[in-house]
């Protein structure tokens, strides 16, 4: 399974969402049948590292994180290359339409929907509360992570 993570600038809660699932599969050992990544709608970001509250954040958790993660911008060719693309929120979604205007496979998905909760995962640049943006994605991952586990 392919996944691809997807926030406005790929600095804060998709990087975080790719080190989340990443940590969690290699604890369930199946880190193997995973490939995970994470991009941004914008450019604005582009090429920045993962933004040090993000960091401190993974860091309290005991997560691991690449240093070396620079943020880079979703491509139609994303499309073709993973199994799914899941946005943060609401407004990824809409960005990445301009991007990816079609989705016949299904892939696109927000995170939230994953627990049966129609909301976005709470925005930490805007609200300064990582802690809250970790849990909503720990929440998310976690129910993917079941929901793949129960199609396969």
């Amino acid at each position: 399974m392919k996944v691809l993570f997807v926030c406005h600038g790929n600095i804060c809660r998709s990087p975080m969402a790719e080190f989340i699932l990443k940590a969690l599969v290699k604890a369930k050992g199946h880190e193997g049948q995973y490939y995970i990544e994470s991009a941004a709608v914008s450019t604005e970001e582009t090429g920045n590292p993962i933004y040090p509250p993000a960091k401190r954040c993974l860091n309290q958790h005991g997560i691991p994180f690449d240093n070396g993660k620079r943020a880079r911008q979703v491509t139609r060719a994303d499309y073709d290359r993973f199994d799914r693309i899941i946005c943060m929120d609401a407004s990824n979604l809409r960005w990445i339409r301009r991007i990816i205007p079609d989705d016949p496979q299904g892939k696109i998905h927000l995170m939230m929907s994953y627990t049966g909760v129609g909301r976005d995962v709470a925005d930490p640049w805007y609200t300064g509360d990582f802690e809250q943006a970790f849990q909503d994605i720990l929440e998310g991952c976690e129910a993917m992570l079941q929901a793949v586990a129960v199609s396969s």
